[in-house]
Formats: structure tokens, sequence, C-alpha cells
């Protein structure tokens, strides 16, 4: 177990989507965020107290998270003064990059000088199975995104939450570092071996009772260049039987792929249903999910209602307004 609470590390984060694991903690878990910690020229804020280690510490944080999750997932060498601070007065260190701290000599070698423990949280703690395809029991739910960072984490834990609170059984299923943070298990799914991701995917959400609602943490888009095979094996493994989509509209193009367009909602909705009919011919999709954390409260209605009006589906932020009327969707398939 991670000792809690934590000290949000962000580091020299350029932008707010690359402090979203931070930005994730504090929003779903908020009693577990004492503090952030900024280097300067960080361009992200997640809206709690700056503190430095001392005051960390003195609030109680016993686990420095790094909170970024940059391009490829690196540990920047501009953090290690801090980070090697950190453990010297008695911190663990949390990270789910790429760039594993166990493989830091510098890191470990402080840590093992303090006696602190280095969580990797991205190394997969299972030998997963190869996919066999075989309908389970139980109903899954998965976000399919237009882009990277859309919101999918954001609507299963929303749905998952509403069902909850009306006493539905219901349970999210984490898939990547974010949300297993959050919640203290799941699969760190693109840290699994590309052949055995979709076994991964049925092994973290296995039979279940016939009522029972598994809403699994979408990631990646099938529009993406670089991320669009983690998506497949989610909604091959997971075999959903109902999708939601997922949109930032203020976007103008692809995260971190300046020459792609974001693709349509339509164009997703068609291709999404094309791909999970492979595995469920029954799928449907019930909902869009958009984010719209850059819109004002006017902007954001009128964006909700021109989506709805168009596609014909419930449209709403799940995290900004609730979302109850993505679970009406499901409770009426």
């Amino acid at each position: 177990m991670i000792p809690t609470p934590y000290l949000l590390f962000l580091g020299d984060a350029p932008d707010q989507l690359a402090a979203k694991v931070a930005q994730g903690i504090k929003d779903w878990r908020p009693e577990n965020a004492v503090g952030q910690f900024r280097l300067p020229g960080c361009g992200a804020d997640v809206g709690i107290d700056d503190l430095t280690l001392q005051e960390a510490w003195d609030a109680g944080a016993r686990t420095v998270v790094i909170g970024v999750a940059n391009r490829g997932g690196i540990i920047s060498q501009s953090w290690k003064d801090v980070l090697i601070e950190a453990l010297g007065m008695g911190f663990d260190l949390a990270s789910g990059l790429h760039n594993l701290l166990r493989d830091e000599n510098d890191l470990v070698a402080a840590a093992r000088v303090a006696g602190q423990t280095l969580h990797d949280v991205r190394i997969p703690s299972v030998a997963y199975p190869i996919a066999n395809g075989l309908k389970r029991t139980g109903k899954r739910c998965l976000a399919v995104g237009t882009d990277c960072s859309a919101g999918k984490m954001y609507t299963g834990l929303a749905m998952d939450g509403e069902m909850r609170k009306r006493g539905m059984k219901s349970t999210f299923r984490p898939t990547g570092q974010t949300g297993i943070l959050i919640t203290g298990g799941g699969v760190p799914l693109d840290a699994v071996v590309a052949d055995f991701m979709a076994g991964a995917v049925e092994y973290l959400t296995p039979d279940n009772d016939e009522d029972h609602w598994d809403h699994i943490e979408g990631q990646g888009s099938l529009f993406h260049a670089s991320y669009s095979g983690v998506t497949m094996a989610l909604v091959h493994g997971g075999q959903p039987d109902a999708l939601v989509l997922a949109h930032e509209p203020t976007r103008t193009h692809m995260r971190g792929l300046p020459t792609y367009s974001l693709p349509t909602l339509e164009a997703l909705r068609d291709l999404s249903l094309q791909v999970a009919r492979v595995v469920n011919p029954d799928v449907k999709v019930i909902g869009i999910s958009v984010n719209t954390q850059h819109l004002s409260e006017d902007e954001a209605n009128a964006c909700l209602k021109e989506i709805e009006d168009r596609m014909g589906l419930p449209t709403v932020d799940p995290f900004r307004h609730g979302a109850d009327r993505l679970v009406d969707a499901l409770v009426a398939l």
C-alpha cells in the first residue's frame, strides 16, 4: 500500500494536461492531496496549496506522487534534487511513468539510505493470459474518445459513483496510472506486452452478476496514431455492452500530434461500433461525455445542446453536471 496522504509533484509540467495524474487525484481523492509542489516555470496548477517539502511533511503527507504524465513518461533530471531531498526527509516516492523509479540508480541509492520505498504503479503484477474472446456474465461500459485525455476516466468514475449512490451494483476498473493511484488497484494496460493486453482487460473484468456493471477506464483513441493500440485492446478485451463517446470540444488537434485533426463524433461512433461488434454484436452507444472545463457555463450548455441535438444521444459533462442521464441510459438498455 502507498502511504497517504500525498504531496502532488507537478515539477516543470508545461501545461495543465501534463499534470493530469495530479489533477485526477485532487478531483477524486481530495482527502489524499495535502498540497502541490511546483518547480519554477511550471505551467500547471491543480488548485491546491503550494507547499515546501517541510510544509507538506508537517501537514501529514507521507508520499510524494509524481503527478506528471509527460510524453514518453520520462523522469526528468531537473526533478532529481527535490525527489532525493524528499526521500531523505522520510517520504516515499510513487510514480506511474514508463521510466521507472527503480531504474534510476540515484533514486534507488537515496531510498536505500533513507529506508524509504519507491512505488512504481506502472508495473504489471500478474501474468495475464492471452484473450480468449469468450462471453462473460455481467455488463460492461467503456468510454472511447476522440482524443487522449478527453475525460474517459472521469466519465467512468462519475458513472460508477452515480450508480453506487443509487444502490446499483457497479465497479470502476482502472487501466492507467491515475486510476490506479486513485483506487489502489487495476491494470497498467499500456505497460502490458501487446499480445496480453486484451487478456489483461478480460482478467480485470471477470464474470459477475447479471445486473452488475463494470466501468472500464478508457485509454487513448482509435484515431490517435500513437496510442490506438491500447484502445483496441480495451474494446476487444472489455467486450463492452455500452459505449460512451468522450470529447473535448476546444482541441485544435490531437494531443501531441499537431498535424492530426480530431475526428467527428459521428466518425468515432461508427468506427467504435464496428470494432466493438467484433466481440459483442449487441453493443450500443448510450451517450456522450463532453469535457467542458475550458468553457463558461453558458458556452458549455450551448455546446452540450448542439451535440445532443445533432447526435440524438444524452450529452452531458458528468464531472460538471453529474452522470445521472448517462446512468439512466444504461438502465434503459
